[in-house]
């Protein structure tokens, strides 16, 4: 298992130093490996930090675009409603309107009636 709480940077490559021991590990291959440990620790540090701040990027998007989402939803309800105030005006005038119509028609209608009864009145008094 990795302990979480080791951390080994590539200072700490480049500066350990191995013991020297009769037959043992020749000491410039250990020195060149070394070197090439501190490198890559070097690259993945790098590339670490790099997918860091790619990942900060990528979370402000989001947040910038669920923001966005949520002011199109509110724009939308707002919509919606304001479609639904329109129609219900719109059926309100019109109710309006017919009643007006209506009443408009009746009275010439009532008029026209008079005007006949008039007219009859006074061919029947030409008779």
């Amino acid at each position: 298992m990795i302990d979480e709480t080791f951390h080994l940077t590539p200072l700490d490559v480049r500066r350990y130093e191995f013991g020297k021991a009769l037959r043992g590990y020749d000491p410039e291959r250990v020195n060149q490996f070394r070197d090439q440990v501190a490198e890559e620790l070097e690259r993945l540090s790098r590339l670490n930090q790099d997918l860091d701040a790619k990942a900060r990027g990528f979370h402000e998007q989001l947040r910038a675009f669920r923001e966005r989402d949520k002011a199109i939803n509110e724009a939308l309800v707002s919509a919606q409603q304001l479609r639904t105030d329109i129609k219900e005006q719109a059926d309100k005038e019109a109710a309006l309107i017919l009643r007006e119509a209506k009443a408009d028609a009746e009275r010439i209608v009532g008029e026209a009636r008079s005007e006949i009864r008039r007219l009859q009145d006074q061919l029947e008094s030409l008779e």
